[in-house]
């Protein structure tokens, strides 16, 4: 894994792509950068819940208290608002992204409500709640059903974004797995509340999809506590650190790809989780820790519990996750007994 240096020497103009434009070829749309200052407002810290568990004091930060309700909001938003200052898109743009469900909804959101057009590529493992809100948000939502060679859907559908950008004029490509400025918007916001909000961090544990959060929050957490670990969670069957590909059926966390922002992530360790593992560890979050999460939250609490003999207590550990999302878009399946009893 690539290790940088610092985020300075990072290039924080995005990866390019179809749909992307140079910054000469277009001028900055003044009008628009100014109502994503304004929208920027809504982005507010998000709170923590401590969990009881021995040995560790354990904290989970609910990213599912951003305004769409999910952490993919820091990012959708910082991604607009940075292309929007380079000229990137105006407000005749069309925004196409291919996303599992939150990002779609941030950018559907966000996209609305300044007054630009958004086409989200979607799977059949969107939730249908997700699917339904998105309708009613779109004009336009295309959803591939083709599995790609890892068994997942991922390489479908930006095989889909590459075509809509090559035929919609003044397409732009968010890019939500080799923009950069996926990465900052972590490594300023989010990771930028954990520092002003704790002296001191002994482990954090990340799932991993895009790798947009794990590379700039492990990023900046390095360089605020450098003796902190920083391990990153994945579910079997995604390809992101070399595991054999195969079906996986709860969105929202791995991967048919290898990510090209995982290169700038700084990690000590991995842990893969089952999805069965991660079924009961929501859960439990929800019957022992009050706390309604979706399926990558679960997959994270799962890790935690896999790495606990592993974490050192010579002193009380502080041990930090992200809630990603609510459980809400989870009903029909991970909280359907029904559905999960199909689960390997």
């Amino acid at each position: 894994m690539i290790i940088q240096d610092s985020l300075a020497s990072i290039p924080l103009f995005p990866t390019g792509g179809p749909g992307n434009v140079d910054l000469c070829e277009k001028q900055v749309d003044s009008r628009l950068t100014a109502q994503l200052n304004v929208l920027g407002n809504l982005l507010r810290p998000t709170p923590y819940a401590r969990l009881r568990m021995k040995g560790m004091r354990v904290f989970a930060k609910l990213e599912y208290f951003n305004p769409v309700g999910s952490i993919k909001d820091r990012s959708a938003y910082w991604i607009l608002k940075r292309a929007a200052e380079r000229g990137q898109i105006t407000e005749g743009t069309t925004i196409i992204e291919s996303s599992s469900g939150n990002f779609a909804m941030a950018l559907a959101t966000f996209a609305r409500m300044i007054g630009l057009r958004f086409i989200p590529v979607v799977d059949p493992n969107i939730s249908g709640a997700y699917e339904s809100s998105l309708r009613r948000i779109c004009e336009t939502v295309v959803k591939v059903e083709e599995r790609d060679d890892a068994g997942g859907f991922l390489k479908t559908r930006l095989e889909k974004v590459t075509q809509l950008c090559s035929a919609i004029p003044e397409s732009f490509w968010t890019n939500q797995y080799g923009n950069t400025d996926a990465m900052e918007a972590h490594y300023l916001l989010t990771a930028g509340e954990i520092c002003k909000d704790f002296d001191a961090v002994d482990y954090i544990f990340l799932g991993v999809s895009t790798a947009g959060t794990l590379a700039g929050v492990s990023r900046r957490l390095k360089e605020r506590y450098p003796n902190i670990r920083v391990i990153a969670v994945d579910a079997m069957g995604s390809v992101i650190f070399g595991g054999l590909p195969r079906k996986r059926n709860i969105p929202g966390l791995g991967s048919s790809i290898s990510p090209p922002l995982l290169q700038y992530a700084q990690v000590d360790d991995v842990v893969m989780v089952p999805e069965r593992e991660t079924v009961e560890a929501c859960q439990e979050l929800l019957n022992e820790q009050g706390l309604f999460v979706g399926g990558s939250t679960g997959t994270v609490f799962a890790a935690i519990k896999k790495y606990a003999s592993r974490i050192r207590r010579a002193t009380m550990p502080t041990v930090l996750f992200l809630c990603a999302d609510r459980g809400t878009a989870y009903i029909d399946t991970v909280f359907n007994t029904a559905w999960t009893s199909r689960l390997e």
